[in-house]
This record gives structure tokens, sequence and C-alpha cells, in this order.
């Protein structure tokens, strides 16, 4: 690289290196760690609480070997490895017990969920709000032609144009979100229930129950 140039360049073989450091090369079949990657997430056996920061604990650390490190480690959380084993190999239980529930037909329904119900999300919460505001504002709705969409319009409740986002529209940065001159409705989505805020501007009736 030009940057380096008068440089002497040297060339390791890393994994045969840090083979040599660590004393032996873990092997795992295959899957299998992906599987235990998935109940860690779920069992959350790393986190901090469990096995301590461990960005903070290595500098903390004495010894600045690899040898050093792990002796220490050990010694000043003598059960937190086993801690966190535990909880995974409790949601590795668990996850095997769901294993057995599953079959062909059960995750033809997963697929369909993924490709067909959760791609029409936005689309199924924008039929529920234009239905919804136009039952309460006692006025009709349409939707969008492709045409106005592409001027941000997602649909009209009477002669009003109106654009529909998600809250977290406004976590983008101001300098990349679209100039929408029209009047904005939002909606936050929970497990249960579906929020929306209306922009000042549209005339809506009190919508503390709906």
């Amino acid at each position: 690289m030009a940057q380096f140039k008068g440089f002497t360049e040297l060339k390791l073989d890393f994994k045969e290196k840090y083979i040599e450091i660590i004393g032996k090369k873990r092997e795992f079949p295959t899957y299998t760690t992906q599987l235990i990657n998935i109940a860690n997430q779920n069992a959350q056996g790393t986190r901090p609480i469990v096995v301590g920061k461990m960005s903070e604990l290595i500098k903390q650390c004495p010894d600045k070997t690899y040898e050093g490190w792990k002796k220490w480690y050990l010694e000043t959380h003598p059960n937190a490895i086993d801690n966190a084993t535990d909880k995974i190999i409790d949601m590795i239980n668990k996850m095997r017990d769901a294993m057995g529930l599953i079959n062909r037909k059960m995750v033809r329904e997963w697929v369909e969920d993924l490709a067909i119900d959760k791609t029409a999300e936005g689309l199924i919460i924008q039929e529920i709000i234009f239905k919804m505001l136009s039952k309460i504002m006692k006025i009709d709705y349409k939707e969008a032609t492709i045409q106005e969409e592409s001027q941000n319009i997602d649909g009209y409740l009477g002669d009003q144009p109106v654009q529909i986002k998600s809250e977290t529209y406004l976590s983008k940065k101001s300098s990349i979100r679209e100039v929408i001159t029209i009047p904005i409705i939002y909606y936050k989505k929970t497990e249960k229930y579906l929020y929306i805020y209306c922009d000042k501007n549209l005339k809506i009736p009190k919508l503390d129950k709906f």
C-alpha cells in the first residue's frame, strides 16, 4: 500500500499463530454453534450481569497475556462460566422440546407469515388507519395511485392528501427525511396495540379511545 512505501512487510498465518497462543482450536459440529448462539440470545447467558463487562474486565487484568487473562478472569469470576452455561443449556433443552413440535405444516405456516403477512404488514396498518379515521371523521377515504405515491401521498381522507409513517421515521436524521408538506399520520405498533398520532392540521375528533 502506498502509505507504507519503504516499510518492511511481514505476513503471518494468523490462525496458526492464534492457536499457538490459546493452545488448541475449539471444534464444533456443523450447525451447533448457530443453535447455541440462538439459545444464548434467548437465555441472555452472556450478558454483563452474568459474565461481567468483558471489554472493561480485560483492561483491568494486570497480566497482559492470554494465559494471565484466563487465570485472572476465572479467579475473579469463579462462577460466571458455569452460570452462563446453565442458562444456555436450560434454553437448549426448551428448544429441543420445541423442535419436536415442528413439522412441515408448521414450517409452511412460518414461511407464509414471513413472506406474505409480514411483508404486507405496512399495507395492512395503512388500511386499518384509513378505515378507522374515515369512520371517525365520517368521510370517505381512498388509496393513492402509484403516481401519487411518488409524491409522498399514501391516500386521501376526503379531499385531504395524507402520509402515513411509523413513529420510527422520527428517529431518522432530518437531513435524510423526505420533504413532506402534507399532514402526516404516525403510528406505533406494539404486540397488542396500534397507536395513531394525527397531524394537528387534520380536523380529527378526540382519539382517546378507539
